[in-house]
């Protein structure tokens, strides 16, 4: 067999000329750079988030809890908002505009955050407006989720998406790791007086991620190129960005989009993100009331707990590519459903012994103190632990054990990054070779979307009606959406499936 014949039976080849391995070694390195740019969206978001509280209420002491929502919240806002922007750049233009213009943005945002302290006044105001556009910067997710897509076969795909996946895990991994390294700056710090710059611990996280993201840029600059592969592999069309080219763009493919399909996975999506946002947002407040532990003991175990779910989730990633490869693509996404449905049941109360109560000081029959007061009361120098009475599900509601609470992390830990995958590697293979820049922007705005909506859903549902009727409801959601996954299972296949070019 001579080599051009090898070549043509190769699908990583796509053409019969010499530089065609050289063509896909750029491939992979552009893949490359987009895993690291996802990595960087996820410190980006984390790198900061346990040190955001002390910070706000070190610049404006007029900020309260409620306040703070609005500030997590703003990163998730932004991101919804520039995702289908940012998707439209891409199918017209190439995508390292959208790429070095956005973390441009998201570098620039960072840099605003670490002066957030100098206004004389609105300062968390200012922070608001900072983690917005660290957020709006953010956007290129759906810039990056195109790029892999388009860049890989069907066979690809999901090895491909569950790498990308596996990076963003590492990067909400290392995020809070690296806030902690450089906790030991102190609050002081050192001032770089010729530009008013503060640098601490508050600070440095935010200015390491403006580093990140200047080395990013020159990344997507020198090494990025386009590259477009259909679903059999063939290869479409390269170029190397210079002023000369013409922008890459795929070819018209003959046959349309399934749209029930298409809003079948925004959905899905949606509820994936939404109960796993839940999850995050409930597991201090829950252990705390659940366990009477400090706020101490809270941020520390739950802090090991998450970073244990994150290397799990790492190595379910890893799995999924070897067993997506067996079963399919759906059956693991229903799976996983499923999964998280166990977990979720798991965590419901039940029995006859109930969770320490808070009682608060009734002394000379004064209002009981907030549950969650900074300070402790007037009288003691210990913090208050348990369920607070204030919170009068406390009294009849059963406490959840700390076994209940494990077992439910590690079924979650292995149901999430399942559908999380799954549920974006389905999508992508059921948009095929169409431009996929603007549905892969709904879909990440659908997920930020939801991970704002899912905390301040379960801050008050949790507070006024307590677990019970919380992850009840978050059951009845996980089980409609595999009602609806059961009901659409036959729809959601691969484009080129769907309309008779590829054999499932």
């Amino acid at each position: 067999m001579s080599l051009l014949d090898s070549a043509e039976n190769t699908p990583l080849l796509r053409d019969d000329t010499a530089g065609d391995e050289n063509a896909d070694r750029s491939r992979w390195r552009s893949i490359r750079v987009m895993y690291f740019t996802m990595f960087l969206s996820s410190v980006g978001f984390t790198i900061v988030i346990t040190s955001i509280w002390p910070y706000l209420k070190k610049i404006d002491d007029s900020a309260d809890a409620s306040f703070l929502g609005w500030v997590v919240a703003a990163y998730s806002l932004g991101q919804m908002v520039a995702s289908p922007l940012f998707g439209l750049w891409s199918n017209h233009r190439p995508r390292r505009e959208p790429l070095v213009c956005s973390i441009l943005i998201n570098v620039s945002a960072n840099i605003y955050y670490a002066y957030v302290h100098l206004p004389t006044s609105h300062n968390k105001i200012h922070m608001l407006l900072a983690r917005a556009f660290v957020g709006f910067g953010a956007g290129n997710v759906a810039v990056v989720r195109s790029y892999v897509a388009e860049a890989t076969s069907l066979k690809e795909r999901t090895c491909a998406m569950a790498n990308m996946s596996a990076c963003q895990a590492l990067g909400f991994i290392l995020g809070p790791a690296l806030q902690a390294l450089l906790s030991f700056i102190g609050e002081t710090g050192i001032t770089l007086k010729l530009i008013q710059l503060q640098v601490n611990m508050y600070t440095a996280p935010a200015l390491l991620a403006v580093v990140f993201g200047i080395i990013n840029i020159l990344l997507v600059i020198i090494v990025l190129r386009e590259h477009f592969v259909d679903d059999n592999g063939k290869y479409i069309r390269s170029i190397n960005y210079t002023a000369e080219d013409q922008v890459a763009v795929a070819p018209e493919v003959e046959g349309d989009i399934d749209q029930m399909a298409v809003l079948t996975s925004n959905i899905l999506f949606f509820v994936i993100l939404f109960i796993f946002a839940v999850f995050e947002t409930i597991s201090t407040p829950l252990s705390m009331d659940m366990f009477a532990w400090t706020r101490k003991d809270a941020v520390l175990y739950n802090g090991i707990i998450l970073a244990a779910i994150g290397f799990e989730s790492i190595i379910v990633f890893l799995v999924v590519k070897v067993v997506s490869a067996r079963v399919g693509d759906r059956p693991l996404l229903l799976g996983g459903l499923i999964v998280i449905f166990v977990g979720f049941f798991f965590l419901l109360p039940w029995g006859n012994q109930y969770p320490k109560i808070q009682w608060t000081d009734i002394k000379n029959n004064t209002m009981p103190t907030i549950s969650l007061a900074v300070t402790p009361t007037s009288n003691t120098t210990v913090e208050p632990t348990g369920c607070p009475s204030e919170q009068t599900w406390c009294l009849f509601t059963p406490v959840i054990y700390l076994a209940q609470y494990i077992t439910s992390d590690i079924l979650i830990g292995v149901g999430y990054p399942t559908c999380n995958v799954m549920s974006y590697t389905l999508y992508s293979k059921i948009l095929g070779p169409k431009p996929q820049g603007v549905y892969m922007g709904w879909l990440t705005a659908s997920g930020s979307g939801a991970r704002t909506l899912g905390p301040v859903f379960v801050s008050h549902v949790y507070t006024i009606l307590g677990p019970r009727w919380a992850f009840s409801i978050i059951c009845g959601i996980v089980l409609a959406a595999i009602i609806l996954l059961a009901g659409m299972y036959k729809r959601l296949i691969a484009f080129s499936v769907r309309h008779g070019t590829i054999e499932d």
